[in-house]
């Protein structure tokens, strides 16, 4: 509070005297407070954010995605935002987009990406030099080590590419295909990869299940390439099922594989904790993607649904016929409509 007076009153020299409420001081100590606790939250955070980039493999801490945790964060959770509600709410009062093209070469791009994958982990050791047992992290700067550093971040990258799935689905207003199970899957497995190939490039024995991934992914997007080329490749889709159940013997495969390490006399493997992680993943995923087998395949809720509505157009009577919808959990959709007897694209 400031309040004036005047002074001498042949000088009429003004004399300010201030005060401070006990209110404006108790704000400002709020304040003080709140920007102290703001200093401490950054400074921690900073703090962190170098301790574990020092502890980052020299092979791979300054690669794209790689320097530091909170980014990797951040953009994830943008991510999980723009799955539930920014996107939706974006597409909320607009046509959805017809993405056809767009989606066929982003399809076929991902199997060829994930089949180099595939071969490079092959070359780097699974094909090579391991034993299928207890294969240890390569820490030395060999060339085959090298390679599987790089192939490491290739499968890294590949989880950030595949977030486009959803982001065709949000586009073409298929919100019905972004379940728990599509986001849980398509944003815990980079940010988990993160740890994995920042603090163990040359993964070992703990590198079998990106393998397996990226060879089930090769053929997930041939699948949903031909799912979007357009309904002359309607007839070849009939396998469309079992891509669950490719899911599911991945995840046993993995899961038996990482098991071994419970059962064998001795093994160094320099990372247990991984070895804990993998195997919680596989039985985690299995259990989910069982449940969605269950509800898709066995009591039918996300079969395609056979509509004998008839529609009048124009004076013609048709039928409107059985639509489609790609139902996987990790897919990024296709949807033919059928009107008049005659196919139309969405």
């Amino acid at each position: 509070m400031l309040r004036i007076r005047l002074g001498d009153s042949s000088t009429h020299t003004p004399i300010i005297i201030i005060t401070t409420s006990k209110q404006a001081q108790e704000g400002d100590s709020e304040t003080k407070t709140i920007l102290t606790m703001s200093q401490q939250i950054a400074s921690a955070v900073f703090n962190f954010n170098n301790y574990v980039y020092d502890k980052l493999d020299p092979r791979v801490r300054d690669l794209p995605l790689m320097t530091s945790p909170i980014d990797m964060t951040v953009i994830l959770l943008t991510y999980v935002f723009f799955s539930v509600y920014g996107g939706p709410q974006i597409m909320a009062k607009r046509e959805p987009f017809r993405l056809n093209t767009a989606m066929v070469i982003y399809n076929l791009s991902m199997v060829l990406f994930n089949a180099f994958i595939v071969y490079e982990f092959l070359m780097s050791g699974w094909a090579t030099t391991f034993s299928w047992r207890c294969d240890l992290i390569d820490t030395s700067n060999s060339p085959e080590s090298l390679r599987m550093v790089r192939t490491a971040w290739f499968f890294y990258l590949s989880k950030y590419i595949e977030l486009l799935d959803t982001v065709f689905f949000v586009l073409r207003k298929k919100q019905q295909q972004i379940t728990f199970l599509h986001v849980f899957h398509h944003s815990v497995m980079p940010w988990s990869w993160w740890w994995g190939v920042g603090l163990t490039p040359g993964g070992g024995m703990g590198s079998l299940h990106a393998l397996v991934n990226s060879g089930v992914h090769v053929i997930m997007y041939f699948y949903y390439g031909l799912s979007a080329a357009g309904p002359y490749f309607k007839k070849f889709l009939w396998w469309k099922k079992y891509m669950t159940a490719i899911q599911l013997i991945q995840f046993m495969l993995v899961a038996v594989h990482i098991s071994q390490y419970y059962f064998m006399e001795k093994c160094d493997y320099q990372m247990p904790l991984w070895i804990h992680v993998i195997l919680m993943y596989g039985i985690l995923f299995f259990v989910l993607f069982s449940h969605f087998w269950v509800q898709a395949y066995v009591k039918g809720k996300r079969l395609p649904a056979l509509d004998k509505t008839k529609v009048k157009t124009n004076g013609i009577t048709s039928h409107i016929t059985t639509v489609e919808t790609n139902n996987s959990p990790m897919g990024n959709g296709h949807a033919p409509h059928y009107e008049n007897g005659k196919v139309k694209e969405i």
